[in-house]
């Protein structure tokens, strides 16, 4: 495997051992291989802090493909979505020593369990499901699959399985943990204390990273004009040229206003967001500048920090074996958490165990 540092060893060539402290709590999240690459948002939104939660956490991170194919997918595309996934996290600073990234579809426990959590789930309960109301209602209802209505019961089951006591979640999938909770506290109920009850994870507050030619609307892959998406496989003479055409303002002045400057504004918080400095210092570092400076030093920062990531994700996918023998591993080690889970279940609920 091509090497990407000359003083250290590449992070995923580490021996793989059991995670350590096994005295933390559980941690789950997961996220879907919908793209070919994440964008600054989902980086700077999500991934930095999944990367410092490996700290605080046993965390189980999870390529959630079965959720992906609950709208329609190319095969092909969504096996390498899945595995150009899987390589941008770890590439990112996912460790396989001290967390599990894994595909969800090789821890045949998830479908199991959710078929489980279906049946002490109300129609009407999983019907007031806001996002299946909302995508069906785009999509149109006669087109929307029996999976996308199950979908929370899937995404209770990917928590519960791991004993979660903490789950990351945006404001999108809040409803989705409720459920969750609801689900688990019955099922203890009924057939006496199995799952811990997942709690929220409210991640400290980062800037929200909006589109660079439309600053009123987050940054988003379903963008209408790509110019304003910063993608992490993005090269360097495509990111400079991105920013350096990002929309401002006419007035010339370097200050943050979200309601008068949108354009300005997020290009600080961007900057902030990456280098650590706040908002007021770069107010004062770029006081009598021009949009240019701001812009050609925004982008030599994005640059700086995307290009180690892009490269380590392409190291990883130029060895798709050793990246397959990553997720397998993974797997398997989550699947020794979830078959112990999944055991428990079926003896609580009477089933006839295999001889």
């Amino acid at each position: 495997m091509p090497s990407v540092g000359q003083t250290t060893r590449p992070f995923w060539l580490t021996t793989l051992s059991k995670l350590e402290g096994m005295t933390k709590p559980n941690l789950f999240s997961g996220m879907q291989p919908s793209s070919g690459s994440l964008h600054l948002g989902n980086y700077l939104g999500a991934l930095v802090n999944w990367v410092k939660l490996q700290d605080e956490f046993n965390a189980f991170y999870c390529v959630v493909d079965l959720h992906a194919i609950t709208v329609p997918q190319d095969p092909a595309v969504l096996r390498a979505n899945t595995r150009l996934t899987a390589a941008q996290y770890l590439a990112a600073g996912i460790d396989p020593a001290r967390s599990s990234l894994f595909v969800q579809s090789h821890v045949a426990a998830h479908s199991q369990l959710a078929w489980v959590l279906n049946t002490i789930t109300g129609f009407g309960e999983a019907g007031r499901m806001t996002q299946f109301k909302d995508k069906s209602q785009k999509g149109g209802v006669e087109s929307a699959s029996v999976g996308l209505f199950t979908y929370p019961m899937l995404m209770a089951a990917d928590i519960l399985l791991y004993q979660s006591k903490a789950v990351p979640v945006g404001e999108d999938q809040r409803q989705h943990l409720e459920l969750t909770r609801d689900l688990a506290e019955r099922f203890n109920s009924r057939f006496g204390q199995t799952f811990t009850i997942p709690e929220a994870v409210i991640l400290k507050e980062t800037a929200k990273i909006y589109d660079l030619q439309n600053p009123d609307a987050k940054m988003s892959k379903s963008a209408a004009d790509t110019k304003g998406l910063v993608n992490i496989m993005d090269d360097n003479s495509t990111i400079v040229k991105k920013f350096k055409s990002a929309v401002t303002d006419t007035d010339g002045e370097i200050r943050f206003d979200r309601a008068a400057k949108p354009g300005v504004s997020n290009l600080l918080g961007i900057f902030s967001a990456i280098s650590g400095h706040t908002v007021q210092e770069l107010e004062t570092r770029f006081a009598g500048a021009g949009y240019g400076t701001l812009k050609g030093d925004l982008a030599d920062l994005v640059v700086a920090t995307i290009e180690p990531i892009r490269d380590r994700t392409n190291a990883l996918l130029a060895d798709q074996a050793e990246l397959d023998r990553l997720l397998s591993a993974a797997a398997d080690r989550a699947s020794e958490v979830a078959e112990a889970t999944l055991k428990q279940v079926n003896d609580r609920l009477g089933l006839l165990p295999k001889a």
